[in-house]
């Protein structure tokens, strides 16, 4: 998959070479079930046509431009693990179009010129309440009529679980109560975040149960502090495995709030600090709390560690 990074007004398709896509829209954070509607059925079109198919993204989050926010945006699937997902299914290219305010500022019919007739798009999908332009004024009906005959529109409806929206909101509210069953029906695979192992206090060794100090990259949402049962993917090689979130209240003063994510990956003993790990997310065990001693905490990790593999054994 050709991955191009495009801004306004400089930097525009200048790589592109006048292919001709079909081509699905939107911010697509999680890319979930709802979104990969909207991309089959870009994919679907892109082959009815014997044209290939583009997926258009922003960044960063339009919140950080359009509504003044300072803190950092989190994000459910990070551009990077994005990209690894939309090749997964087969899209050929991908637009990451710099959402700035110069951007934001164009008005439909100039985002239309610039971003959809100037990339030579025959063919846009995006979802029923995707809007673009100044202000979020343009509306799919407004991409229909400003095509001029020059591309077709398909619309794909809501896409619903349980009778409500499949939506990025929700799966961060899921995440954030730690519900990660959830999250994963939503997404239509396990919500999973990347990061690097580092050094720890090493505390794990000593009471028989090592863990993997995670340090996740920058920008990606972590699901609520607790014990869950996870999957550890370590040199290409998947193992299961018990993950705490938290701040090990057992050992550190509660004053002292630096967030651990430290995974106790079973069957496995191995050096693997430096290496790039991703963790999927399947239940939550329990709530994370603080213990009288060391033996009654290596007792319920026990518990934990029994329960993660007869979950994986259903």
């Amino acid at each position: 998959m050709n991955v191009y990074h495009l801004s306004y007004p400089n930097h525009l398709y200048n790589v592109t070479n006048n292919e001709a896509y079909s081509l699905a829209i939107g911010f697509f954070d999680g890319v979930h079930t709802g979104h990969r509607a909207v991309i089959q059925e870009a994919l679907n079109k892109g082959k009815e046509k014997s044209i290939k198919t583009a997926v258009m993204t922003f960044d960063p989050h339009p919140s950080l431009v359009l509504g003044g926010r300072k803190e950092q945006v989190f994000y459910i699937t990070p551009l990077e693990q994005k990209i690894e997902i939309l090749e997964q299914m087969n899209v050929d290219a991908l637009f990451v179009v710099r959402f700035t305010s110069d951007f934001a500022k164009l008005s439909p019919a100039q985002f239309i010129d610039s971003f959809i007739k100037h990339a030579n798009v025959k063919h846009v999908t995006a979802g029923f309440d995707f809007t673009f332009g100044s202000f979020g004024k343009g509306t799919m009906q407004d991409m229909e009529e400003l095509s001029n005959g020059e591309y077709s529109v398909s619309i794909v409806g809501k896409q619903e679980l349980a009778g409500d929206k499949i939506s990025s909101t929700r799966i961060r509210e899921a995440l954030k109560e730690g519900k990660v069953e959830v999250a994963k029906e939503l997404l239509g695979r396990p919500f999973m975040l990347s990061g690097v192992v580092v050094h720890g206090d090493k505390r794990g060794r000593t009471i028989d149960f090592p863990t993997a100090n995670i340090q996740p990259k920058e920008g990606q949402f972590t699901p609520a502090i607790g014990v869950y049962a996870v999957k550890i993917q370590v040199q290409e090689i998947w193992y299961e495995g018990v993950c705490n979130v938290g701040y090990k209240p057992t050992f550190n003063n509660p004053e002292e709030k630096k967030l651990s994510i430290e995974v106790h990956i079973i069957n496995f003993d191995q050096s693997i600090y430096g290496e790039e790990v991703s963790v999927h997310w399947y239940k939550r065990i329990r709530a994370e709390q603080k213990f009288n001693g060391i033996d009654e905490l290596k007792k319920q990790i026990g518990k934990d560690k029994n329960y993660a593999m007869k979950y994986f054994k259903m």
